[in-house]
């Protein structure tokens, strides 16, 4: 959620100058991602070249600002790439992880499971509905199949 969040605010910082300057904007978005890949080459001499996730976030985020013909030029990745970190970017706005509960039945409380212990004991006669409906009427509506 907060990446995206950030995300967001980073496309909407960086379109501002897009807008205002339509031309330029394009050339300086090129200029900005050449030097955001000239940093990512610096930090990795050999091998293959691996973007971390603020490296794709910033990729991802000015793309939006350099014409579409453009990118196979400009972009050390191809463009279906640079898409599918644009959805995931966005994608992880409509996640709802926060949100979501723990699913199946909640815990019962520590204390009434003592309660319940405590009460079967005490009163072996007694089968699970009577223990439910004592507990009832003490104030803890719990359902037969919890005790």
């Amino acid at each position: 959620m907060i990446v995206s969040l950030r995300y967001k605010v980073a496309r909407k910082l960086l379109s501002v100058p897009g807008m205002l300057l339509r031309r330029d904007s394009a050339r300086d978005a090129e200029l900005l991602v050449l030097r955001h890949e000239s940093a990512v080459l610096r930090r990795q001499i050999v091998g293959p070249v691996r973007c971390e996730p603020a490296d794709r976030f910033w990729l991802a985020a000015l793309s939006s600002l350099v014409p579409r013909h453009r990118w196979r030029a400009v972009f050390q990745v191809m463009p279906g790439t640079l898409m599918a970190w644009h959805r995931g970017f966005i994608a992880a706005r409509w996640d709802y992880g926060a949100r979501r509960t723990r699913t199946g039945r909640p815990p019962t409380k520590t204390a009434l499971k003592k309660l319940v212990l405590r009460l079967a004991r005490e009163n072996a006669g007694w089968g699970h509905r009577r223990i439910q409906g004592e507990l009832a009427r003490l104030g803890h509506p719990i359902g037969a199949s919890r005790v």
